[in-house]
Order: C-alpha cells, then structure tokens, then sequence
C-alpha cells in the first residue's frame, strides 16, 4: 500500500499542498502540513500538492507490507525452476511461453 509521507524536517508550513489538497491535508499544531487521508492516492490534486511543495517534503511511500511483498515476489523469481523455458507452469512473471512442454520462441 502506498501513503502519502510530510517530512517535517523540511516543511515550513507555506500551506501550497493545503490550498491545493485540503482533501488530504491540513495544519498541525505547529503549523507544518500532516496528512489527513491516504484515500484517493491517485488525485490529481495531490499530486499538484506534492509537485507545488517549495522543499520538496511531501512524498508518496510504500508501506512496510507492500516492501515486502515486492521482496518476497523478487525471491520467487529469481528461484524460478523454468529454466529459461518460459512455459505457462512456471507461475513467475517473467515468462511469457503459452505452449507448456515446447520450447520458448
């Protein structure tokens, strides 16, 4: 899953990112953007938010748990026992034979 990500360290609060995207953000109490959803990842106007920041302190992040499967399917491939064949058996996503038993073309 992917969410949105203020680094605090580096935003000074000039308030782009709420005027763009109130939908996503709004005013700590220190006056710094935080975050108030990581619904709708795809709009349009948070990635206007993020492009508009002067410090560059917004970022959209993967979380822990999609990391890991990205890890884990990496693993899978790289441990792929196709050899190279490229057939429908083979459950990794590099292969794109659709004639198990033949050889790749």
């Amino acid at each position: 899953m992917k969410q949105i990500n203020v680094k605090k360290e580096n935003c000074i609060g000039c308030g782009a990112c709420v005027a763009i995207d109130p939908e996503h953000f709004e005013f700590d109490e220190e006056g710094k953007s935080s975050v108030i959803t990581n619904e709708n990842i795809e709009n349009k106007n948070l990635i206007n938010a993020i492009e508009s920041c002067p410090t560059c302190a917004i970022e959209i992040i993967e979380t822990e748990e999609e990391l890991n499967e990205k890890t884990t399917k990496s693993t899978e491939e790289e441990n792929c026992d196709c050899d190279e064949c490229n057939c429908d058996a083979c459950e990794c996503d590099g292969c794109e034979c659709h004639h198990h038993g033949e050889e790749a073309a």
